[in-house]
Order: C-alpha cells, then structure tokens, then sequence
C-alpha cells in the first residue's frame, strides 16, 4: 500500500470548555479592526455578548453584522460585504452555527478580493489568502470551522453552490462546548446526523492514486491515511455521544464529545470530501427546504447500501469504532439511531414529491465533484434506482 496523507486545517484548533474566554488575547495578535459576523438571535445572546466585550477590552474596534440567513442567500453575504467596507476591518470573527461561520468566510473574501460570490464558485477559484478569521462554533455539526469550503443559496440556480479553497479555512478556531449546552435537542440531533454523515462519507469515500500534486489539483483528494484517522475518531466519538445529548442537553461529557466528533469530521472531509449523500441531498434540498442535517442524515443508510459492496473493510472498522458485532450491523445500526433522534427515514417523509425523482437524479449526477467521491460508480439508471429507493424507504430496490 501506499501509504499517502495529507492534511489542512486552522493554524490554531483551541478546544475545551471555556476556551472562548480566550477570544481576546488571540484577536489582539491578528487585528485591530474586528467585524463580528453572526444572527440575529445570537446577537443579542449573553455569551456572545461577553465575547464582544473582550475583544473590545483587547483594544480591538469592534462592529457587529447580525444579519446571516438560514443557507446563506448569496445577495446577503454581497450586501454584508458592501455594508462592511466603511468600518475597514482588518479581522472578521464568525460566531454561530455552520450559515454563520460560512457567512464569516464569504464576508472575508469579498472584503480581501471583491467581487462576487459567484466569482469564486468551485474549487480553487480563490486568488490567494483571505483576511484573519476567526471561527466560533456555537452548534456541533457542520465542521466549518476547521474546513475549507462555504456553502451558500443560489436563487438562480436554485441549488446550493460551494466556494472550496485552502485559502478559506479559518486562521484560529475556538470549540467551546459549552456553547452546545442550549441547542435545543431537534437541532443537536440535526447538526450531529450531519457531523456523523460526514465522517462516515470521508471514510468510505474513493482512495486516488497519490500522484505528485493531487492536493493542488483537488480541494478533496479522496480518502488517505490522515482523513481516516480524523474519521474513525468522529464516528467513535459521535456514536457514544449524540444520542445522549439529544436526550440530556445538559450532558457536558456527550456535548464534548459530539463538539469534538464534528470538529474531527470536519478535519477529516476537509480533504477527503463527501460523496452521494450530500450530492443527492442539494437538490433534495432545493424542493423541500429542509435542514441539510436532516437530508444527507436521511440518505445515507441507502448510499451505505449501494455502496456495501466496495466498502467491507471500512464497514468491518467503523464497526469496530462504535462497538458494534460486525460489518453488517453498521448500516441497520446507524439507521435506528437516527430514528431514535429523530431523523426521517426517507424522502417521502421530508416531503419529497414522487414526480420529482427524475429531476432530483439528473441534478445530483451533475454534481460530479461529490459524485466521483463516490467509491461505487453510479450511473443515470443506478442513481434513479437509489433515489427511488430512498424515497420510498424500501432497501430492496439496491440489491
């Protein structure tokens, strides 16, 4: 075997409880000038409100954006940029859920190289480094703080479109568990299925061949000895950990340990990338306006299927990783936890029309980033069948 690797991530990863209390003195080395950027509701939120004071109380001229939308609207993070460019920050810091740390970065680059968002649409489009960003995440889900890429909502082409570049991983990141302990228990569920979607997909997705380049060439590089150790990691940790911080938010021990599983999942398909679950998942997305979280999670056991047949070994290890009696426990397993916390168990139930399947086939096929992801090739006929099957909820159909 050809042992290859690769890795990117923030320059500093801070994790812990009461780590945000070091805000301050970090922000003091990167900037003068600092842009907040968060929602409305966090903005008014005691802890946040605190982490304001200490920047200020560094010495830091501070100004705050309220204004991130669900998905990210790609008019409000052009209209954010527009309206920071008076106050001339030389730091943004993102405080919230994954919408508000991809706001962060989409503010960031827009103040650094102007422009649109559509400008830097797909992989590498980013010219070079974005001003100081600081990361802190107040959900356990989407990873954004240590990954490389900002999704946002495209009304013209009613999907959602990834800006995926090194260059958009924050400089420092802040985990602080402690900002779990109010997320209400549907969205801990959510942001968790979706943390652990991640995980697994980065485990399970293609392995390249390592030739010279290919992380220069592709943000997402395939699965590799590093995203398998950060994945293998996420999928223990979220395993033992998100169902009892559905059932008890006060848990400080589960929310560790669903913070740090999203935190390493994000490490992890930072460079592997995902795969079917998520390109099925855009235009699902698209027609029902539903969370993310809940889509992928909802998809995934169907993908896991189709893919069994090339993926033995990584299911015989994640078996091993949430202590499970053999590779083909994994799929009927994760299946019932996500039942148990709450995620629909097909598309019929996220409200998925059945005259759509053929469009929603055809769209995620043309998402060939994640598609080629994908460790069992799917063609048109391939990904009706898997749609269906996932819409009707009848495993069957992937034999």
């Amino acid at each position: 075997m050809n042992l290859f690797g690769t890795l990117r991530a923030p320059r500093e990863l801070l994790f812990g409880s009461g780590q945000r209390n070091s805000l301050g003195g970090i922000a003091a080395k990167l900037g003068k000038r600092a842009l907040f950027v968060t929602d409305r509701r966090l903005a008014a939120d005691a802890d946040f409100l605190s982490m304001v004071r200490q920047v200020e109380e560094a010495g830091i001229v501070c100004n705050v954006d309220a204004t991130t939308l669900p998905d990210v609207p790609v008019e409000s993070a052009m209209t954010a940029a527009d309206e920071a460019r008076p106050f001339a920050p030389d730091l943004v810091i993102g405080v919230g859920g994954g919408s508000c740390l991809d706001m962060a970065k989409c503010v960031a680059l827009l103040l650094t190289h102007g422009g649109r968002p559509q400008d830097y649409y797909g992989e590498y489009a980013v010219p070079g480094p974005i001003m100081p960003l600081i990361a802190v995440p107040t959900t356990a889900g989407t990873g954004s703080e240590v990954t490389p890429v900002a999704v946002l909502s495209d009304a013209e082409r009613m999907l959602k479109v990834g800006i995926s570049s090194p260059f958009l991983i924050p400089t420092v990141s802040i985990c602080d568990p402690d900002l779990t302990l109010s997320c209400p228990a549907a969205l801990t569920a959510i942001a968790g299925a979706d943390a652990l979607t991640h995980a697994i997909e980065a485990f399970t997705a293609i392995r390249r061949e390592p030739i010279p380049g290919i992380a220069q060439q592709r943000v997402f590089v395939g699965k590799n000895a590093l995203s398998d150790h950060f994945a293998l990691g996420a999928i223990t940790l979220l395993w033992e950990g998100l169902e009892a911080a559905c059932e008890h938010g006060s848990d400080r021990s589960a929310r560790e340990k669903v913070m740090l599983g999203a935190t390493l999942a994000g490490l992890a398909f930072g460079v592997a990338g995902t795969a079917a679950a998520h390109a099925i998942q855009y235009p699902v997305g698209a027609l029902t306006h539903t969370a993310h979280g809940l889509g992928v999670a909802c998809l995934l056991p169907y993908v896991m299927t189709w893919n069994a047949p090339v993926i033995g070994d990584e299911l015989g290890l994640i078996a091993q990783a949430a202590k499970l009696a053999g590779p083909d426990a994994v799929i009927p397993a994760l299946a019932s936890l996500f039942e148990r916390i709450g995620i629909p168990g097909n598309l019929s139930a996220l409200g998925l029309a059945e005259d759509r399947l053929d469009w929603v086939a055809d769209q995620s096929l043309g998402i060939a980033r994640l598609i080629q992801n994908n460790p069992r090739p799917l063609n048109s006929h391939e990904m009706r069948n898997l749609v269906a099957a996932a819409h009707s909820g009848d495993f069957s159909k992937l034999n």
